[in-house]
């Protein structure tokens, strides 16, 4: 099963390695390919470091003391991030919605042992069609919830909750000619109507019927780029930009109002199919379910230790290669899986292999 795996990673996995400096001498390691075996083990399973090194030895992997690991560990920092990278640039994303390329995004918490708030943040985007990992960014717990902790390319659709509501991360995707989709929250962004005039949501509210959507096109003023030191106001004269939307209500079966903004051209998607869109967002918090519950992501054996991003990182790795394990076991060859450098078609239950 590893020579499968191995097929299905970076074929410059050694040169990023080298480039991360995580692996300058190949002392007490033979090759890259090791070294990630061998980390991947300490990352996925419950094996201490000096487990693992007795592990590696037992199995013919390398001849690693505890510390000598240690360091190891410790600098595959960046290159577990570039390799998770180039894993999510390949693929290929089947659409959701009307040949739009749709991400959910959102962020989890991680906290190791004797934790007292928060400590890592794993900035997450998932395929709605696939339910696979799509983008991938770790941070401390400095780095706020936003749009611009996720890759962006033009015709993008990126949706989040309400913490991704704000013109900042808005106007970075509508910069990157990307669109977004976000329950609106009406406390921390300014809407007006398409002539300037301030726009008042909940004033509306009387109006939302309890069947239907309700549509307002809107301006999202952007902040001025200068912003004084003081925290009055800012004014709307002053907006850097006007990035015209549309704001959506419809009310649950409890007749609770919910609010959603999106960018997304009325000719790309109706207002119903927003709505939809929105619904779909749940699948992300199933997808932290999976990997906490499953992964033990949320099971960090150090808090702050040089050693813990790598360790998190390992984990994201092996889910990612999990996906496309799944993925590839659609239909099944002889072999049970499919051969590097081959592809799969499916049409009219037909199944139809390539080079």
């Amino acid at each position: 099963m590893w020579e499968y795996i191995e097929s299905i990673l970076p074929s410059d996995l050694g040169k990023i390695a080298e480039e991360t400096r995580a692996l300058v001498r190949c002392k007490g390691v033979g090759s890259a390919v090791k070294l990630l075996r061998i980390i991947l083990m300490y990352g996925v399973t419950d094996l201490s470091l000096k487990g693992t090194a007795a592990w590696a030895s037992a199995t013919g992997l390398g001849r690693l003391s505890s510390v000598a690991l240690f360091y190891r560990v410790r600098d595959a920092r960046e290159w577990l991030s570039r390799l998770i990278a180039s894993m999510l640039d390949v693929q290929a994303r089947p659409s959701v919605c009307s040949g739009l390329n749709v991400s959910i995004v959102d962020a989890t918490v991680l906290v190791g042992p004797g934790a007292k708030g928060t400590e890592w943040k794993l900035h997450t985007g998932i395929d709605p069609a696939t339910g696979q990992i799509s983008s991938v960014k770790l941070t401390d717990a400095s780095v706020g919830e936003s749009y611009s902790n996720y890759p962006v390319r033009a015709g993008d659709v990126l949706v989040g909750d309400r913490a991704y509501a704000l013109a900042t991360g808005i106007a970075h995707v509508h910069k990157l000619k990307g669109y977004v989709v976000a329950r609106a929250n009406l406390h921390s962004i300014r809407l007006c109507r398409r002539d300037g005039s301030v726009f008042q949501p909940l004033a509306e509210a009387s109006k939302i019927p309890k069947v239907g959507v309700a549509r307002y096109d809107i301006l999202i003023p952007t902040p001025p780029t200068k912003r004084s030191r003081s925290h009055k106001p800012w004014k709307l004269k002053d907006a850097s930009d006007w990035i015209p939307a549309r704001l959506l209500a419809a009310r649950t079966r409890k007749n609770t109002i919910i609010w959603v903004i999106t960018t997304v051209p009325e000719l790309l998607a109706s207002d119903m199919v927003i709505m939809e869109l929105y619904r779909v967002r749940w699948q992300i918090e199933l997808e932290f379910k999976r990997l906490k519950s499953l992964l033990g992501l949320d099971a960090l054996p150090s808090r702050r230790g040089p050693t813990a991003e790598s360790w998190i990182l390992a984990r994201i790795l092996a889910a990612i290669l999990v996906e496309r394990l799944l993925r590839d076991s659609g239909a099944f060859p002889p072999w049970g899986y499919y051969m590097p450098g081959q592809s799969v078609a499916r049409q009219s239950g037909r199944v139809s292999f390539a080079a």
